[in-house]
């Protein structure tokens, strides 16, 4: 017997509840043969957290092989962002956990078609992810060729000073800590000068 979990959530806890996600989901299991053996509920709990106490003993018990499937009603409960709800999949899948949706056709990694939706899904969020990257590296250079400094600010302290600190503190903690800077940043210029 396939043992399956379901993940239910609500947004708010006032006028929604997730009865109607779990009563549907547990038909499903009914319908499917499959042997219910976890239910896991976020009640007013936003898609866009990434951790839900519901979400994250679903993906443990993932995690410990004690499901072989999870039922949700739509894929937004599991997550509101794509990365999100990818991050999710991919947990899933590496825990050997399939994914059905209820009322998202086609959504059901127990079946070929189903994967390639799954795997399509990915494929457009790395290209998403490719094209943010480079926009923001064409914006990176662009104001680096306008002279405008992109990054950490430069921190107006020298190996001198550094020195000096030292001598009067009585180390680099104490001489970082009166300079303003961390005790890194002091290592790595005392290196670099």
């Amino acid at each position: 017997m396939t043992r399956a979990a379901i993940y239910a959530r609500t947004s708010t806890e006032l006028g929604q509840d997730p009865d109607l996600q779990v009563e549907e989901l547990r038909e499903l299991a009914r319908v499917r043969g499959w042997t219910l053996v976890q239910e896991h509920v976020d009640r007013g709990v936003s898609g866009a957290k990434a951790r839900r106490p519901g979400l994250d003993a679903l993906l443990l018990a993932a995690q410990r092989g004690q499901v072989e499937v999870v039922l949700v009603w739509k894929l937004d409960r599991l997550g509101r962002s794509l990365p999100h709800l990818l991050q999710v999949l991919g947990q899933l899948d590496a825990s050997g956990v399939q994914l059905v949706s209820a009322r998202d056709p086609g959504i059901d990694t127990t079946t070929p078609m189903g994967r390639l939706l799954t795997q399509l899904l990915g494929a457009f969020a790395e290209f998403e992810r490719s094209l943010i990257m480079e926009r923001s590296l064409a914006g990176v250079r662009r104001a680096q060729a306008r002279g405008i400094h992109c990054g950490r600010p430069v921190l107006p302290v020298d190996r001198e000073e550094i020195e000096q600190a030292m001598r009067a503190c009585g180390g680099l903690r104490p001489a970082a800590r009166a300079l303003g800077i961390s005790t890194a940043t002091a290592r790595r210029r005392l290196k670099c000068a």
